[in-house]
């Protein structure tokens, strides 16, 4: 009796300890997470002459923020090197996109060939602009939207600190 006493003291040890490790793993991912992207909720300051967005720089020195596209949840990072918007193409189908004509560009990596979409719908926070010009790129890399010129022409831009205003004007 002794001895199975013994065992299952040792099994919920054991079980106490992959347990906790679990927690631990799942708290440092969100402390990663948030890091990497300090802007997973924004909030919009309305007025009625603009509508304003602040984001927060991550430890990497950039703003990536989550948005939509045609009312599907996304996450963006401000490029301003970007000509135009561009979208994984491995998210074409998920977002509702048609493929449009092949272009090249030019991008961090080289000339690659995109294909030129249109969005219905995006948004930042409130902010929200429509039928706005992208490029979908196959094997682009990466999981976020590099928000280009194209988007960014309609905002006024301030950037302090570690924060970028966003603003919108009426």
């Amino acid at each position: 009796m002794a001895h199975s006493t013994k065992k299952l003291g040792m099994m919920f040890t054991v079980a106490g300890w992959i347990l906790g490790i679990l927690l631990l793993t799942l708290a440092f991912s969100k402390i990663l997470d948030q890091q990497n992207n300090p802007n997973q909720s924004i909030s919009t300051l309305q007025t009625p002459a603009f509508q304003e967005v602040v984001l927060t720089r991550n430890r990497n020195g950039q703003y990536i923020f989550g948005g939509e596209i045609n009312h599907h949840k996304v996450t963006f990072l401000v490029d301003t090197g970007a000509t135009i918007t561009a979208i994984p193409g491995e998210l074409q189908q998920a977002l509702g996109l048609k493929r449009g004509p092949a272009t090249s560009v030019s991008t961090a990596n080289g000339l690659t060939t995109a294909y030129l979409t249109r969005l219905d719908q995006l948004a930042i926070g409130e902010i929200e602009l429509f039928d706005v010009n992208a490029s979908l790129i196959p094997n682009m890399g990466v999981d976020q939207i590099l928000l280009g010129m194209n988007v960014l022409k309609h905002f006024e831009l301030v950037q302090r600190g570690d924060e970028l205003m966003i603003r919108h004007y009426r």
